[in-house]
């Protein structure tokens, strides 16, 4: 069943939420429309009542159960992205597998991202990354980047300790005055460190792609 529709303050960002457990679908309703700053169109338990109230829309990000009764978040997302382009996707998964992005072209994971139900997750970080998505950066659970270090003989384990860990606050979705305030150093001196590593990753931002999206790919698939 729907939650009903907020009439959210002029610039507020529209969320919506799929989500099949009922006491969790109603807490996280409960706190989007405490925060003052979203536009909660509605949650639904299941992929094709969403389809159904969601279709013609419009949305700035959708907060999508990853594992549905009738389908996953992946394939609800796509279909989201085929009505809006725009929109953007975090995937809640009771299961800490971030390498389900993974399964998302490159040209695809712009404004994606994945939280976990069973990490450190806390009301403020869900909007936090609910925010980040809808500006279409990608987040990664903070608590599960953590724990990540470098494959051996990866490009990323020929980073400095401090560039990789400037580039896992990169895949939490930070924006460098962000990592900047986070770590006590100068904006300038992430801007070094960030330019650093697309260098030694070979990432270039040629125009098809983006260069944060593609270090969240790296971030993904050069880590264990």
């Amino acid at each position: 069943m729907s939650v009903g529709a907020q009439g959210g303050a002029r610039g507020a960002i529209r969320v919506a939420v799929v989500e099949d457990q009922p006491l969790f679908r109603q807490m996280i309703a409960a706190l989007l429309s405490a925060a003052g700053r979203f536009d909660l169109v509605g949650a639904w338990p299941d992929a094709a009542s969403a389809r159904e109230a969601l279709s013609g829309r419009q949305l700035d990000v959708a907060l999508l159960d990853y594992r549905l009764p009738d389908g996953d978040g992946i394939t609800l997302g796509r279909w989201l992205r085929a009505e809006q382009p725009g929109i953007g996707i975090v995937l809640l998964s009771a299961t800490d597998n971030m390498n389900a992005l993974l399964d998302l072209a490159d040209a695809e994971l712009r404004g994606w991202s994945y939280l976990s139900k069973t990490s450190s997750l806390s009301s403020r970080g869900l909007l936090t990354a609910l925010e980040a998505t809808a500006q279409g950066r990608t987040v990664l659970d903070p608590a599960l980047s953590e724990r990540r270090s470098p494959r051996r003989g990866s490009g990323l384990d020929a980073l400095s300790p401090r560039q990789f860990e400037v580039l896992e606050l990169v895949a939490e979705g930070l924006t460098n005055t962000a990592i900047a305030h986070r770590l006590g150093i100068a904006d300038r001196s992430v801007d070094n460190h960030v330019s650093t590593i697309y260098q030694a990753l070979a990432i270039s931002a040629d125009g098809q792609r983006n260069p944060r999206v593609e270090a969240v790919r790296r971030f993904l698939t050069e880590t264990a």
